[in-house]
């Protein structure tokens, strides 16, 4: 079934910049909502920004607004993230989420189906 891998992941010194890919097998992305989901270890799962079908995007993450923005293109079965402005406190494990049973980005970030094996993220000077 579906399978995701994140890419994309790095070093980065802080006011830098990374584009992560999240890139989907087995099936094409566009009937799915994706979502970007990030983790410190020790620390819960924040989910960061979600795109549905239709191109809408939902926000979980207040701290990455004017910062961060996702996008995808079904015709690559990719799905985008891209980090600007990056802040030490940004330093996580990205992974990104998808869900084929909703129209409409979840609530809840647990409530996605298929989750990719994570690409890390580090900011340091």
């Amino acid at each position: 079934q579906l399978q995701l891998v994140e890419s994309g992941g790095g070093l980065v010194q802080p006011g830098g910049s990374l584009r992560l890919s999240c890139a989907a097998s087995s099936i094409t992305l566009d009937d799915f909502v994706i979502g970007w989901i990030r983790q410190v270890p020790g620390k819960e799962r924040e989910g960061i920004l979600c795109i549905d079908s239709s191109g809408g995007i939902t926000t979980y993450a207040e701290s990455v607004k004017g910062r961060f923005t996702i996008s995808r293109d079904n015709a690559k079965n990719t799905v985008y993230l891209q980090l600007r402005s990056l802040k030490p406190e940004d330093s996580a494990v990205y992974n990104c989420a998808a869900s084929p049973r909703m129209y409409f980005c979840p609530r809840r970030i647990n409530d996605f189906d298929y989750w990719g094996q994570g690409t890390q993220v580090t900011v340091s000077s």
